[in-house]
This record gives structure tokens, sequence and C-alpha cells, in this order.
């Protein structure tokens, strides 16, 4: 959105842009359009509540996390599946992971976590 700083009409014509502000803790893009939240419900989109579940995840552990292995829409916000590696190891295979599971209310905040799984990175799953 582009707007003028003043209203006077002789005044000199300085274009603003509104941009997009990204939150430190929670990742949630603030600002922007109005795609920014699903449909304007006030609920973070998939995306925002991946690096949500990410970024505040790291912050309460310490460690950054891998990756981002499952995400839920739930009645009152998401659940996701956060891996992070526990314990550093070489050969890399041998390096102690853990699945976390994080959950978020509607806006993208972090309600609680917990883990549910650990294993080594080159360790693959049992078919069920």
């Amino acid at each position: 959105m582009t707007s003028t700083a003043s209203d006077d009409p002789d005044a000199p014509k300085t274009p603003t842009t509104k941009r997009a502000t990204k939150s430190a803790t929670t990742g949630a893009t603030t600002g922007g359009s109005a795609d920014d939240t699903a449909a304007g419900s006030g609920r973070v989109t998939a995306a925002q509540a991946m690096r949500g579940a990410a970024v505040q995840l790291a912050e309460l552990l310490g460690n950054n996390p891998d990756s981002v292995s499952a995400l839920r829409p739930t009645q009152d916000g998401w659940t996701a599946d956060v891996e992070v590696a526990e314990l550093i190891r070489v050969p890399d295979t041998m390096t102690v992971m853990a699945t976390y599971r994080v959950t978020l209310d509607v806006r993208g905040q972090l309600l609680g976590y917990e883990r549910v799984r650990r294993y080594a990175r080159g360790q693959l799953d049992r078919e069920r």
C-alpha cells in the first residue's frame, strides 16, 4: 500500500510503503497483506505455524531444529513435530535425534511441547 506523507496538495509527495515485519520470537509475519493470516480469521497460515514452532522451540531448547516433519491443524491451533539434533556424534549417522511435539494456539504462540521420540539419525522407522 502506498500513501503520501501529507495531505497538503503543495507538500512534496514522498511515497511511503507499508512493509511486513517478522517477529523474532514467533517467526509470524505482521503488518503485510491480508494473506498473512488464513482468510483474515486471526489464525496463522501453515507456513507461519511451521516457522513459529521451530523458532520458539529453538529458544527453549537452545538447539536449532533440523526440520518440521509434521504439521496438523487442530480446533485450538496447530500441532507440529519438530526434529532436533540433541547430541552430535561422528559419524553423523550416530547423532542422537529427538522428535518434539509442539502445540501452538491459533496465533502461532507456543502453548507446550514434549519429546515423543529419540533415535539415531541413521535409523529408519520400521513399518507398522
